[in-house]
């Protein structure tokens, strides 16, 4: 049966006190490093910091977030212990080392500690979304419901709280209730895999497919347990030789191990078995696409568009083939067509821009990267390509703002490219 539980990470950082100037700033380049993704090193500016200030609540507390990010669990659990008995009101702390406890197995532990998060502060949302997590592990899936409906209440937008949902009420047997969650999550993410394959497990189990080595090898595929699936999916394939999906969802984890030669012989037989296999035709296009084969690969979604003419990602990886080709001008039609279909696709509307841009055309890529950041505020990737182009033509200041808030978003390249430009 599927198993997938998300662990939320609330790294949330501790506000300083600057109870010494010396231990607040080894505090604050140990936060520094923490956003530079150098948990070793912010660990030892958190020592420094807490030998200059052994009461500095927040020093610990942020230990022990770097300390279970480079996985010393039992580590970062003596931290959030420092951290709680100098601040005892500090939920963030008992959330994370719940967080912790969970990852070693302490299931009944974090529990305990989400209780306290959830005590201080009962609007947190992560909180409920954990013990949720911790409970479908220990089996309590009437429990984890109730906690998934109340984080679902304070974010109706979490597509992972309505699939780990579906989840628990496909574990209790309610596949028509986990069915309309797996649709919800699908509808807020429509890139969650997690989310269509428990779809497409409930829908089998309501309606009383009993296929239980596809079923298992489906969880698996979704547990990052690639070649276990494929084992599972053999012997699928070798109870049923007409399975069309067990070889789609082979082909899939094959494609996710890297051998993309063996997916598309997998997706050929799905398509041999199910001519109109649109899904097949796009994933064995995304597969000669990743062993460098584009023309083949257009190929592929100039079939899966012959099956439907509106299926706005063939259009956009049509387009991206074509680019990898030099072929931007007729790139450029097929993100004009995603776009016609889908106006608000951000996707689109960046790699629209990216050809353009191949093509000299930076005024009017930059106004496709307005639309982009326009859709999703923290489009990285537009950031950086705006910045670039604008400085490209001339407008050095409003460029280097761009890349700068990039690397606010998380980009670290961001920041090479401010070297090179901008000072």
């Amino acid at each position: 049966m599927l198993k997938r539980l998300l662990l939320i990470l609330l790294i949330l950082l501790f506000p300083l006190l600057a109870l010494a100037q010396t231990a607040e700033e080894y505090t604050k380049k140990g936060l520094e490093k923490v956003n530079f993704g150098d948990y070793k090193g912010a660990i030892q500016e958190f020592n420094k910091a807490i030998q200059f200030n052994p009461n500095d609540a927040n020093a610990f507390g942020n230990r022990g977030l770097s300390r279970s990010i480079l996985g010393d669990n039992r580590g970062a659990i003596q931290d959030f212990n420092k951290a709680i008995e100098l601040n005892p009101n500090d939920a963030n702390a008992y959330n994370n080392r719940g967080n912790a406890k969970s990852k070693l197995g302490d299931y009944r532990g974090a529990i305990q500690d989400y209780n306290k998060t959830i005590k201080l502060n009962p609007n947190d949302t992560n909180a409920y979304y954990n013990r949720g997590s911790a409970k479908y592990k220990l089996g309590d899936y009437k429990g984890a419901i109730q906690d998934y409906n109340k984080a679902i209440q304070f974010n109706p937008n979490d597509a992972n709280a309505y699939s780990n949902r579906g989840l628990s009420r496909s574990m209790l047997g309610d596949n028509r209730g986990a069915i309309q969650d797996f649709n919800k999550a699908i509808e807020l993410n429509p890139n969650d895999n997690f989310a269509y394959s428990g779809l497409v497990i409930a829908k089998m189990e309501l309606d009383q497919k009993d296929e239980e080595y596809f079923k298992n090898g489906v969880g698996k595929y979704n547990l990052g347990d690639s070649r276990g699936a494929i084992q599972d999916f053999n012997k699928a394939i070798e109870l049923k030789p007409n399975h069309a999906e067990a070889y789609y969802y082979r082909g899939n984890a094959k494609h996710y191990l890297g051998d993309n030669k063996g997916a598309i012989q997998d997706y050929n037989k799905a398509i041999e078995l199910n001519p109109n296999y649109l899904k097949a035709y796009m994933n064995k296009g995304i597969a000669k696409s990743s062993l460098g084969d584009n023309r083949g690969a257009i190929q592929d979604y100039n079939k899966a568009i012959e099956l439907n003419p509106n299926y706005v990602i063939a259009y956009i990886n049509r387009g991206n083939a074509k680019s990898e080709l030099g072929d931007n001008r007729g790139a450029l039609q097929d993100y004009n067509k995603a776009i016609k279909l889908n106006p608000i696709y951000s996707d689109a509307y960046y790699n629209r821009g990216v050809a353009k841009g191949s093509l000299g055309e930076y005024k009017e890529a930059i106004l496709d990267y307005n639309k982009a950041i326009q859709l999703n505020p923290n489009y990285v990737g537009a950031f950086i390509n705006r910045g670039l182009d604008k400085i490209k033509l001339g407008q050095k200041d409003s460029g280097c703002l761009d890349l700068s808030k990039a690397g606010e978003l998380g980009n670290m390249k961001a920041y090479d490219a401010i070297k090179e430009f901008c000072q």
